[in-house]
């Protein structure tokens, strides 16, 4: 096992001070390669903030008490708060290399949300970067070798180690976001031009990629309704349209905005508009 790491004032016990808005206690890396499992566990947490980086291979999380893991892989982060129940192993099989550094201060929680660490966030992915790499080890340097102004130093080299994070976490934020844009609009448009058809949402997303589960709640986010409630909406739309200005029976028009059924199309409008479609056709003429 490979262990290279610094502690500010050379103490290894962990502290909050709120005397400074950021301050960074300790950082360090571990390597495993031939020690079999290197274990965590601190029910209690501890006073001040973790931030872990996954650069190769695996750590196996417990989240919250949880019995189940959570295998945490290269190329993420995780972050523990003050006080949060920790316990997380590595196994040389997975040939782990990991960076961590404390930190405390009496603006932490501010500065995270600043560059996009939000509260609710404890695993997110920031990419494998050499330039993490090379923070970290310099951060390391400046706590073994104290040169003057060494935690001033500490302090830029952690808030451009969040910088660096939070342009991945953006970048991936606008490309997720983009392609949630593509695709939940080629949806839609899918469904304005086969809305009368027998559209299986389920068969869609598979169409493309996607699960059902995931693709239903992006696009309820994306629209305000479920698929088949957009669906729905289209139909009885143009229901309505065609009552009001033509002389197709009631049947005829069940039939062009996709039922089969007339009872069923009669039922499905009653609900949506609180009228039947003859009633709706009277009242509107």
């Amino acid at each position: 096992m490979y262990l290279n790491s610094g502690y500010l004032n050379n103490t290894h016990l962990d502290f909050k001070d709120k005397s400074r808005p950021l301050i960074v206690g300790s950082c360090g890396t571990y390597r495993l390669s031939t020690h079999p499992r290197l274990p965590t566990y601190r029910p209690r947490g501890r006073l001040d903030f973790q931030l872990l980086y996954v650069f190769a291979g695996a750590v196996h999380f417990h989240f919250d008490h949880a019995e189940n893991e959570t295998v945490v892989t290269a190329g993420n982060m995780v972050i523990y708060r003050p006080k949060e129940f920790q316990k997380y192993e590595y196994y040389a099989a997975d040939r782990t290399q990991v960076y961590w550094v404390h930190f405390t201060g009496g603006n932490v929680t501010n500065i995270l949300r600043s560059y996009g660490i939000r509260d609710d966030m404890r695993v997110f992915y920031a990419g494998i970067s050499l330039e993490y790499e090379r923070i970290f080890k310099r951060m390391i340097s400046e706590l073994q070798h104290c040169r003057a102004d060494y935690e001033e130093m500490l302090t830029l080299l952690f808030r451009h180690l969040l910088i660096l994070i939070h342009r991945q976490v953006s970048k991936q934020r606008i490309l997720k976001n983009e392609y949630l844009e593509y695709e939940m609009d080629l949806a839609a448009q899918y469904f304005n031009d086969h809305y009368n058809s027998g559209i299986s949402i389920q068969e869609y997303a598979r169409s493309r990629g996607m699960s059902i589960s995931w693709f239903i709640r992006n696009f309820k986010e994306y629209t305000g309704v479920t698929p088949m409630q957009y669906i729905l909406s289209i139909r009885i739309t143009n229901a309505q349209v065609l009552l009001e200005t033509t002389t197709y029976t009631v049947t005829e028009i069940g039939r062009i905005v996709g039922y089969e059924n007339p009872l069923y199309f009669s039922r499905i409008f009653h609900k949506q508009k609180g009228f039947s479609p003859s009633e709706y056709r009277k009242n509107s003429s």
